[in-house]
């Protein structure tokens, strides 16, 4: 039996929520004092409304090591964590904590590895995946580790935001830039790195033609799409990310197009109208 644990930032399908084989390590959002667990609970709308009206925006906790070795117990004999980037959160490396304090006070051959998905989102989704199709295939674990290791290279995530206020207010954006953006609607086309990074890709003037521009940047530097998930989320603006799936379908055909909604912890830093890509 396997498990598989990805925390909250990861937006998981409705059949995977289903799946007792799926666990979520929900982290927390805190906004001007109002604390938010990133769960079933979560209620988008009222804190998209929140974070307008916040003068300093929402922050995020990740799971305690506690909580992820709780999530780690049970009869699943293989355990798999799929975490936010290590370089943009402290959940992978509570994830590892919290599979040492497991291994320590238990003796049951239980393995467990943490996977560090450079990424964020649907990113983290599409690894999930990936762990379940190679257990699924039979694989043992030291393998499932390693192709899933080797498919985390090859894995890159895009987005588009509406606003880049959140980042700006998190640190992760210059004043100027946010404010040159805002003002002339320029619209960043931003990426990861191979470390899982924030950088940016391109620019355009206008969200459709940046949303146009994302996806010409993700088809070009996809190779064998039609071997490939293509995940696709957005935070409240579901006919934007239907239009960036036809705009997907004219250019390449993939094995499988998935479109979510947004979580707690992505619906903070894509903010209203943000959509996201992970391939």
């Amino acid at each position: 039996m396997y498990r598989i644990v990805v925390d909250s930032c990861g937006e998981l399908t409705e059949t995977l929520k289903k799946d007792s084989r799926f666990v979520t390590a929900p982290l927390e959002i805190e906004i001007d004092g109002y604390r938010i667990r990133d769960d079933e609970s979560f209620d988008q709308i009222d804190f998209l409304r929140r974070v307008k009206e916040s003068p300093t925006g929402p922050k995020s906790s990740c799971p305690s090591p506690e909580e992820y070795m709780s999530a780690y117990k049970g009869e699943a004999d293989h355990v798999y964590a799929v975490t936010l980037s290590e370089k943009l959160s402290g959940s992978y490396n509570s994830a590892v904590l919290g599979k040492n304090l497991y291994e320590e006070e238990h003796a049951d051959g239980k393995k467990i590895y943490v996977f560090n998905s450079r990424s964020a989102s649907i990113g983290e989704t599409i690894i999930a995946l990936k762990i379940q199709e190679c257990e699924e295939a039979g694989m043992p674990f030291e393998e499932v580790v390693e192709t899933t290791e080797k498919y985390i290279d090859s894995v890159n995530t895009y987005f588009v935001l509406e606003t880049l206020e959140t980042l700006r207010k998190a640190g992760r954006l210059s004043n100027l830039k946010a404010f040159i953006a805002n003002t002339l609607n320029i619209k960043p086309v931003m990426g990861s790195t191979d470390d899982g990074q924030i950088c940016q890709l391109g620019q355009a003037r206008g969200m459709n033609k940046a949303l146009e521009k994302m996806v010409q940047t993700m088809v070009s530097g996809t190779q064998d799409c039609e071997n490939r998930i293509l995940a696709i989320s957005h935070c409240n603006c579901p006919e934007r990310a239907e239009a960036v799936r036809a705009k997907v379908e004219e250019l390449a055909r993939f094995k499988e197009i998935i479109v979510l909604d947004t979580a707690g912890v992505s619906s903070m830093y894509a903010n209203d109208g943000g959509v996201i890509m992970a391939v």
